[in-house]
């Protein structure tokens, strides 16, 4: 008993700092993603490699000499055989419970909406995504203000699709009837693409637009053009895209 009170104080205790250093993980989301997508390559790289010396080690050490030797096993004592089975499986489980915390509080990040978060209705069609301003403005691609948080409010007019920006570490479905949401932190000026990650028909390669980061004042120029600029009319341009597609069947 004192051996199993010892074991589990351990695993306890372990669990407990794990769920602490969890909680001081980075706040930009893509940046704790990628901080725990090191700890789990790092973890695995160590395990993989005390489980394959320990391995080789055996395999040499406990070779048979000769077609005819047969083994024995040491005896051990009650104690030591739960010992054996028990100190190992608390030192793997609390790996295990460190890493899960880890996950959970980046999970936690990535649901968890800053109060400032600026807001983009974000619409998909076959074959294109389109972008709906807190002001009206109406765009067919996503540009973001530096150091400014946004949340995207998702949905489908037609069938699911996935909105993945690998840059940001995000991918969330988007379907219709509902409204599903991701936020992102552009902490620095960048430029990447939004991708469809879900198949949605002959175009769902072609699904894809430009995803822009830039400063506060670049970012209020483009949007007061964008909204100079006539609104996209979605019929209009089903209208054409199926004229050419029936242009490239004759």
């Amino acid at each position: 008993m004192k051996l199993l009170t010892a074991i589990l104080t351990m695993a306890a205790t372990t669990l407990l700092a794990s769920q602490a250093l969890a909680e001081d993980t980075l706040a930009n989301p893509p940046a704790s993603w990628d901080h725990l997508w090191n700890e789990v390559m790092i973890d695995l790289y160590i395990i993989g490699g005390i489980f394959s010396t320990a391995a080789i080690y055996m395999l040499i050490k406990f070779r048979a000499k000769s077609p005819d030797q047969v083994g024995t096993a040491k005896t051990l004592s009650p104690v030591q055989s739960i010992g054996w089975v028990l100190i190992p499986a608390a030192i793997f489980m609390a790996d295990d419970f460190f890493l899960a915390a880890n996950g959970w509080t980046v999970w936690n990040e990535y649901r968890r909406v800053p109060e400032d978060a600026m807001e983009i209705k974000a619409t998909g069609y076959q074959w294109y995504w389109e972008f709906e301003y807190e002001d009206g403005t109406v765009t067919e691609e996503l540009v973001m203000p530096v150091g400014q948080p946004v949340v995207l409010r998702m949905t489908s007019s037609d069938v699911i699709h996935s909105f993945g920006v690998p840059h940001y570490r995000v991918k969330e479905d988007v379907m219709p009837g509902r409204i599903t949401y991701i936020w992102l932190n552009p902490v620095e000026e960048n430029e990447t693409v939004v991708q469809c990650a879900e198949f949605c028909g002959n175009d769902h390669a072609n699904m894809w637009t430009a995803v822009r980061a830039v400063p506060q004042e670049e970012f209020d120029a483009w949007l007061s053009a964008s909204a100079d600029e006539p609104t996209f009319d979605i019929d209009e341009w089903k209208d054409a895209w199926s004229e050419s597609q029936r242009s490239a069947a004759r």
